[in-house]
């Protein structure tokens, strides 16, 4: 008796076990499988959506960032040129005077009227060199000379020019001392901006340049007393290049960035002209289509005003 109770509490002992055993191994269910699918793939999506909006707005940000930095080169480059064009060299003593009492503290000075190169094209004629180009393109030169610079620890001067063109010319060495002029000449190629130097140097000064547009501004000097300013484009500034006391510059730049974007409208240079920065096909104010590589990208149009230091003093006085 005692043998058959104990084979019959085996049993349902082992019994027990194994429906135990069975209950741990049972997996998931085929709904709760999809229920878990959908909300990975949900929480996928959104994360994707996320990444695509960050995305983005890191390209619009970045492409912002550059074109306004490649602005900024711009003008400060051609603001540095433009504000000198047709300055003079000023010879403090004409007269050689040595005296020594109080007159050598009021030396006679003068401005010269023009400097000769023993090199042809290399002399400086306020008259004919200060300013001069076309809609597209900007011709500049100053007169450019020596003075006397010391070095720290060294009480002898080197003949040296504080002055530069748009690339940082020319070399001082002695062959180069007959540069009595300046130059820095902008004008659009494609899509870069570039700069030619006194010594026929060329080098880009930006990229992704859609428009390069410039406006004259000529003093008229007939009423005494009452000078005006006129905006004039180069066809009626190139009749009186020694009238001209300014000029505005408009550039327009696009990013690398192709955002993909709604119909989204700039104002060209003109002024005028509305182009759909999102269309191949749209036209800029010289009918032409921005075709593919420019459309879906950003577009930015900068202005900027310059005076010449001359302030006319070349169509007036020389």
């Amino acid at each position: 008796m005692q043998g058959i109770l104990i084979f019959t509490a085996s049993h349902k002992g082992c019994k027990t076990q194994r429906h135990a055993k069975k209950w741990r191994q049972r997996g998931v269910s085929l709904v709760e499988l999809m229920v878990g699918i959908t909300i990975g793939l949900l929480i996928v999506a959104v994360a994707g959506a996320a990444l695509m909006v960050s995305r983005g707005l890191s390209g619009s940000t970045s492409d912002a960032s550059l074109i306004q930095q490649q602005a900024g080169l711009v003008f400060r480059t051609i603001g540095v040129q433009l504000r000198q064009a047709g300055s003079l060299y000023l010879n403090i003593n004409p007269k050689n005077n040595t005296n020594i009492n109080i007159d050598s503290y009021a030396l006679p000075v003068a401005f010269e009227a023009k400097a000769v190169s023993s090199v042809p094209g290399r002399s400086f004629d306020p008259f004919a060199d200060t300013i001069s180009g076309t809609d597209q393109a900007l011709n500049l030169g100053y007169r450019r000379y020596l003075e006397p610079i010391f070095t720290e620890n060294s009480s002898d001067p080197l003949m040296q020019s504080l002055s530069r063109d748009c690339l940082g010319g020319p070399q001082e060495i002695p062959a180069n001392n007959n540069f009595m002029r300046l130059d820095s000449r902008f004008a659009l190629n494609g899509t870069e901006l570039r700069c030619t130097s006194t010594a026929g140097n060329t080098q880009p000064i930006a990229s992704n340049v859609a428009n390069f547009r410039i406006r004259y501004l000529l003093q008229n000097n007939a009423l005494s007393g009452t000078p005006s300013i006129q905006y004039a484009n180069a066809i009626t500034a190139s009749a009186a290049w020694h009238k001209v006391i300014g000029a505005e510059v408009c550039v327009v730049l696009f990013g690398n960035e192709n955002m993909n974007l709604p119909v989204s409208n700039y104002t060209d240079c003109d002024g005028t002209t509305t182009v759909d920065m999102s269309s191949s096909t749209a036209t800029d104010m010289d009918g032409n289509a921005i075709g593919n590589a420019r459309a879906g990208r950003m577009h930015m149009v900068f202005r900027s005003v310059y005076q010449l230091r001359t302030q006319g003093l070349v169509g007036s006085v020389l």
